[in-house]
């Protein structure tokens, strides 16, 4: 309840200063009361209670005990207080997973919550603490693994829904695709995107596509960033699974990108949506695994030094990273599964 007449001024501060300890010495040594000492020093009287409590100490004096209040005593022993006041790291007590952590995030591309929640779910380690400690422990310095190691450090602003008539729509818009794919429960449902290195036109770029359910990260590396390239490689992706591929492609959701401009062809045995122009977060699954990719394939270099082979084991690593998304488990697991129920019917 608020008190409207209240006269008690604000403090701006909880313990006791050594100034004030030094006040109630010398109000005590006069034969001042608690009750006194407290009015006196604007206190509760519990609060000079506890602190002639704290620092006093037993003399004898004309072969009697007697108890005397020291504000040193009481001093000293505050700032032995503060210092057991705090939980104490666990750092040492946790080392395997430490351990654990730094090996899997440098070697593994893993990211710091795959590695505690992987450990977590399978039981590990005894001692465990949780993905914010260890980005605490990172932003302390305590770790081998530095701030500049993470990727994705700062928080970005959300991306507001700007749509732009003036742009070329290339075929049926994504507020036209039905719920059903949009909640994610249902397999079989892709989002198409390229990644580039250099902008030059003799560049390669890797073609990358992700099912919204599973995760599961497919880049292709490509020879041009074109139309023709693009449709050559996507349809030797559907010949791999032959007669069952509209079952693993039921959809495809791209962007109004002219290498997608031909994408349309596919709608005869797919649906074949398009976001809005300029909503990259459409794709916020293709967007963030192309974001991993990155770890490999750095801006601005050359494409052309890789392999296909090479791009095709960096998806593997990528699908071989738990997901706190997926329950921990990895987008591989769960697409092979995906995959062995259409097989098996």
């Amino acid at each position: 309840m608020n008190q409207l007449n209240s006269n008690t001024k604000q403090r701006n501060f909880k313990h006791l200063t050594s100034f004030e300890r030094g006040e109630i010495y010398a109000l005590l040594s006069e034969g001042y009361s608690i009750s006194h000492i407290a009015k006196k020093l604007n206190r509760s009287r519990n609060t000079i209670y506890n602190e002639i409590k704290r620092g006093s100490v037993q003399q004898i004096k004309q072969n009697r005990k007697v108890i005397i209040y020291f504000p040193e005593r009481g001093q000293t022993a505050y700032e032995e207080a503060r210092k057991n006041s705090r939980r104490k790291l666990k750092l040492q007590d946790c080392n395997p997973l430490i351990s654990f952590v730094e090996d899997k995030f440098v070697n593994a591309k893993w990211s710091i919550d795959a590695c505690i929640g992987y450990a977590k779910e399978n039981g590990l380690f005894e001692i465990m603490v949780c993905t914010k400690t260890v980005y605490n422990y990172i932003n302390k310095c305590l770790l081998s693994i530095k701030n500049i190691d993470l990727p994705i450090k700062t928080v970005r602003e959300q991306n507001k829904k700007i749509i732009r008539e003036n742009k070329k729509k290339l075929g049926k818009s994504i507020s036209e695709r039905p719920s059903h794919i949009e909640d994610r429960k249902e397999f079989g449902h892709w989002e198409l995107d390229t990644v580039i290195g250099k902008k030059t036109e003799e560049e390669k770029v890797v073609f990358t596509l992700i099912e919204r359910k599973t995760k599961y990260y497919i880049p292709l590396i490509v020879s041009a960033k074109n139309t023709t390239c693009i449709n050559k490689a996507f349809r030797e992706l559907l010949n791999t699974y032959g007669e069952k591929a509209t079952k693993i492609f039921k959809s495809v959701t791209c962007d109004n990108g002219s290498e997608f401009a031909e994408m349309d062809k596919f709608s005869d045995c797919i649906d074949v949506y398009f976001t809005h122009p300029f909503s990259s977060y459409e794709r916020g699954s293709n967007e963030r695994h192309n974001g991993l990719l990155r770890k490999f394939l750095p801006k601005c270099k050359s494409m052309n030094v890789y392999e296909p082979e090479d791009v095709l084991h960096f998806g593997d690593v990528i699908n071989s990273i738990p997901r706190k998304i997926l329950g921990y488990k990895t987008p591989e697991n769960l697409f092979e599964v995906e995959v062995d129920k259409i097989y098996s019917v």
